[in-house]
């Protein structure tokens, strides 16, 4: 009986230990991102998969549309303000910032999973044009929504 026990118990440690290692090559792949940018004042629309939130997606698509960011005044000074944003945050990385776009790469706290996440000014709608989405995965669950109001309430909370 105790050899039994030992045997199970070295089988369930070696399926926790493959479990794990499993789990850490997944979050190793990040997977193939979009096209990042800005093609004729719209970034890209999200995938069918409820993985991604969008400004720019239909307001009946309830999975994916999302509220754009408000700002009154200049550009220049919502860039700013959102840029220290986003620079607060944890586990992110600038890659792409231009008077009109922000583009950064958010980590997940535990997996490391890479979110891409996009900004596009749009100074004669007063708007930020946000697209946060997964990179790997079918579901988020809701993490790239919970960004996005997170980075807008930051904002709000920031105006001058």
């Amino acid at each position: 009986m105790a050899t039994f026990i030992k045997y199970a118990l070295l089988v369930v440690g070696g399926l926790l230990f493959l479990g794990v290692v499993s789990l850490w090559v997944m979050a190793r792949i990040t997977g193939p991102r979009h096209e990042p940018g800005v093609r004729n004042g719209q970034l890209a629309p999200c995938p069918e998969t409820p993985n991604c939130v969008s400004s720019q997606a239909d307001p009946s698509d309830r999975l994916h549309f999302i509220e754009p960011i408000r700002y009154e005044g200049d550009q220049q000074a919502a860039h700013e303000r959102l840029l220290r944003v986003i620079q607060s945050m944890p586990r992110v990385t600038i890659i792409e910032n231009r008077p009109d776009y922000i583009y950064a790469e958010f980590r997940t706290q535990w997996m490391r999973f890479v979110d891409d996440v996009e900004f596009y000014f749009d100074d004669d709608a007063k708007v930020i044009h946000v697209r946060s989405a997964s990179r790997v995965g079918r579901g988020d669950m809701g993490v790239n929504r919970t960004r996005v109001e997170t980075i807008r309430r930051a904002f709000e909370q920031a105006a001058p």
